[in-house]
């Protein structure tokens, strides 16, 4: 099934929220509670909820090194609706400190991001960042989830841990990638299910 999540970004339209903003922590909190808030009320009107909290572009990439942005995230979320999952990079500090925070998190792997030797993503300004092959990609994905590792773009092996796998619908060729993922995964027995089925309460 499908799940409903909200993507908080920076105020930055002409960036598309991906370029860093020097934002004080109150006000980090205040664009992720009307973004969050406001998706949860047009949901509620729909009938939905929302199950998970990705944060979009710099904001999510900033925190990922910022452990102080990273905590005003989580307090943000949890002041908002605790039982929302939040995702974040696996593997980086974000982890541990969303869960102090008492949330549930989930560990977040990139389908068609380039990895640094040290598990953080390549920058989209770098050649080779962006991952566009089909086939490449559900190669990764499927060694990502059946061995834990992912090939760095430096050619060593990263161990990796994903509870949920990102793939950009904004990328060129999104949805024919989207397909032939899901098909791929299927092929190897892996089944795709909503996240509050792997991130329990």
């Amino acid at each position: 099934g499908v799940k409903v999540g909200a993507h908080p970004g920076y105020p930055d339209l002409l960036g598309f929220g991906r370029r860093n903003m020097a934002v004080a922590a109150a006000d980090v909190k205040g664009y992720l509670i009307y973004q969050i808030g406001a998706l949860q009320a047009f949901a509620r009107v729909e009938g939905l909820e929302l199950q998970h909290v990705k944060p979009h572009g710099a904001l999510y990439n900033m925190a990922v090194k910022d452990p102080k942005l990273a905590q005003t995230i989580a307090e943000a979320v949890r002041s908002l609706d605790k039982g929302l999952i939040l995702v974040v990079l696996t593997g980086s500090a974000w982890v541990n400190i969303a869960k102090e925070q008492g949330l549930r998190v989930a560990g977040e792997a990139f389908a068609d991001r380039a990895y640094s030797a040290d598990g953080s993503l390549v920058p989209r300004s770098q050649p080779g960042a962006v991952i566009k092959d089909k086939k490449e990609v559900a190669e990764r994905v499927i060694r990502m989830i059946e061995e834990g590792r992912v090939k760095a773009i430096t050619g060593e092996d990263v161990t990796i841990k994903a509870d949920t796998i990102c793939l950009h619908g904004d990328s060129p060729g999104a949805l024919e990638l989207a397909i032939h993922l899901r098909s791929a995964l299927g092929d190897r027995g892996i089944k795709v299910v909503p996240l509050e089925e792997i991130v329990k309460k």
